[in-house]
């Protein structure tokens, strides 16, 4: 295992045992609104500092981005972590048991380590530029289908961009008229993951942010999964809509939602 993979791991893990413990007392959760329709707890910031304490500890010159604190500094260096201490949050809340954490590492600006841990499933995702995708040490591959007949298709409702809700619900028509089946789990992090593992054939996505998407994606591409935005290019990281699937079901993808995009979506 690569050296720095491992040290994500450890991180991960902290984290998640700062969230499975916290799973238990959901009464004492401190929850703030930080925009519409968008939550952090007091658990999203512990996790994001126990993540934080690993990778500095082993990687001080390192730069760091959360999704809670933002940028740590450092942000010259060639190494740079990106993190979701808790993706699900709303989830979390609820007492719906589907979240996870989220860390990558970036090399020279390129996808360089992955790790998404489901800590009340105990199931660990991981990836390394070059050297395949594992779920708990075990090689992952994409389902590799043709077409859109038979998938289960995963998504995420544009609920902080209700705005884009006539272009989203035209492409869902779309694709629910071809695939066998739809989800909504409410952590992309996982979505992405499950692809990965061929639990999903597919996933889109409206205005993620980076700690979103980062780790889902190199654990995707290290299955045999291909990544994109909605036209099709490589500009999902900016703009945060995203597709992920095997090759022919991207493109199969990219082609049915084609028709339906306003001009912002189609950037």
């Amino acid at each position: 295992m690569h050296p720095m993979l491992n040290i994500a791991i450890r991180a991960a893990r902290s984290a998640g045992n700062v969230i499975a413990r916290a799973c238990g007392q959901l009464d004492m959760v401190q929850k703030l609104q930080k925009g519409t329709n968008d939550f952090v707890t007091n658990v999203d910031r512990e996790a994001e500092q126990a993540i934080v304490a690993v990778l500095k500890k082993s990687f001080p010159t390192h730069g760091i981005v959360g999704e809670e604190h933002g940028d740590y500094g450092n942000n010259d260096s060639e190494f740079q972590w990106i993190i979701d201490p808790l993706d699900g949050t709303t989830n979390f809340i609820k007492g719906i048991p589907h979240f996870a954490v989220s860390i990558a590492l970036k090399h020279q600006g390129k996808l360089d380590q992955a790790v998404i841990f489901d800590p009340l499933r105990g199931e660990l995702f991981t990836a390394s530029r070059g050297r395949g995708a594992q779920l708990n040490g075990t090689r992952i591959r994409v389902n590799n289908l043709p077409d859109l007949e038979g998938t289960i298709l995963a998504t995420g409702f544009p609920f902080k961009a209700k705005h884009h809700l006539d272009s989203y619900s035209k492409i869902f028509n779309s694709f629910f008229a071809d695939c066998a089946d739809m989800r909504r789990t409410g952590s992309a992090a996982l979505d992405l993951a499950y692809v990965a593992a061929g639990r999903f054939d597919g996933f889109w996505e409206i205005g993620l942010k980076p700690w979103d998407i980062a780790a889902g994606e190199l654990i995707v591409r290290e299955a045999g999964g291909m990544v994109c935005d909605f036209a099709g290019g490589n500009n999902h990281m900016k703009s945060g809509n995203i597709v992920a699937a095997s090759p022919k079901v991207l493109q199969a993808m990219v082609k049915g939602m084609r028709p339906h995009l306003s001009e912002t979506l189609a950037k």
